[in-house]
């Protein structure tokens, strides 16, 4: 068995915090990743990377060996913005390292997870660990707004499909075997447009969305009633339409964010939502959502996806409780199951064996002073590579 110092040396270890660091200090906003991808492209190549591709949309990702089993890391390299510097009590983009932590935004969700994987990948191919393999490590974009669309794209443009997939995300550490489904609702309720001084002449568009709105909140509250996993419903956004403010709105719109667990089913969420109209002058749809990449492509978002998680006796997270055993010295004392929806969507809607893992606490990302506990993106690193060796 490898000492996981042996894996992983003082120097290599210096180098991949430094690197992390410097993750950091891009900012890689959703839509402007352009200068973190062309970072990471010449230090995938520095790192002997066997190829490096760029696609159309953006995502970049680095190949090494050229074997018929093939494993991909996945990261996504986009942030939210930082809106808040002035609470942040060290610079948000400084990637300074205070009381052994790396402080900023995206040093949670999600650099650290990606310097990590990159860095495992070369470590691998060093020891020889990719013999008969092929390990990508995908640096993707967009995510935050649209997971999964840059990875249905990356598999599609490279007609490519590995076997086995590892989404970075934030886990403390700890393997995640699946996370909640996410489905964005519009709901559009229909009025009669009249001037605001004749109200009787027209029909409230606004009113007419005032019983819906207390419907999404009741079906919440029966949702967080229910035993073990539960879904949640909320309003997330309120819009109206109408001609000047001294108009009656002809239209209302509500987006809704419903977060699904294991056993739910699309049919279950048209019957939720038809049930929420039902009787009122409105109409529901999925919120897609476009956008446009760096690269200027053009994307639309289907925001609809069902709750995954992989089986204990899988393949995939035997080896991985392996590779965790090898690195800590223990069986995993928990495992972790995130709320939240990653990229992971699109390679579980595929049949590829998905499963979680990476560096920093969940809890942390979005927020003001975000930070990665540096001891543990070098032991995601070392995890990593022990998957490597064992898949």
């Amino acid at each position: 068995m490898v000492n996981k110092l042996d894996l992983i040396t003082p120097e290599v270890k210096k180098q991949l915090i430094e690197f992390t660091q410097s993750l950091v200090r891009i900012k890689s906003v959703s839509g402007q990743e352009e200068e973190i991808v062309k970072f990471i492209e010449k230090k995938m190549n520095a790192l002997g990377y066997d190829e490096v591709i760029i696609d159309s949309m953006g995502n970049v990702v680095g190949r090494i060996g050229n074997g018929e089993k093939a494993i991909m890391f996945d990261s996504h390299i986009d942030t939210v913005e930082v809106k808040d510097e002035e609470k942040w009590d060290v610079p948000p983009f400084s990637g300074n390292i205070v009381n052994g932590c790396l402080y900023g935004r995206g040093s949670v969700d999600m650099k650290s997870g990606t310097a990590a994987s990159m860095y495992a990948g070369a470590i691998a191919k060093n020891l020889g660990f990719d013999s008969g393999k092929s390990i990508y490590v995908s640096c993707s974009v967009f995510e935050e707004d649209c997971d999964g669309e840059n990875l249905k794209h990356l598999f599609k443009e490279l007609n490519f499909k590995p076997n086995y997939m590892i989404i970075c995300e934030p886990s403390d550490n700890k393997i995640s075997l699946g996370h909640k489904g996410k489905a964005q609702i519009s709901i559009k309720t229909h009025g009669i447009s009249a001037h605001s001084s004749a109200p009787e002449k027209g029909i409230n568009a606004v009113y007419e969305m005032a019983e819906i709105i207390q419907r999404v909140e009741k079906t919440n509250i029966e949702l967080m009633k229910k035993d073990g996993p539960r879904g949640t419903l909320v309003v997330s956004r309120i819009s109206s339409t109408s001609a000047s403010l001294n108009t009656i709105p002809s239209e209302c719109e509500v987006y809704l964010d419903r977060r699904m667990v294991p056993g739910e089913t699309e049919d279950d969420i048209k019957k939720e939502m038809d049930q929420i109209i039902k009787g009122k002058n409105a109409t529901w749809e999925v919120g897609t959502l476009y956008r446009k990449s760096w690269t200027g492509m053009d994307i639309k978002y289907e925001p609809f996806h069902l709750a995954w998680k992989i089986d204990l006796n899988h393949e995939l997270t035997r080896t991985c409780i392996a590779a965790y055993h090898e690195n800590f010295g223990s069986d995993p004392a928990e495992y972790e199951f995130w709320d939240f929806c990653t990229n992971a969507v699109t390679p579980v809607s595929m049949g590829i064996p998905t499963i979680g893992f990476g560096p920093g606490e969940y809890k942390f990302a979005h927020m003001y002073n975000e930070h990665c506990k540096v001891n543990q993106i070098i032991d995601a690193c070392s995890f990593y590579t022990r998957i490597i060796h064992r898949i």
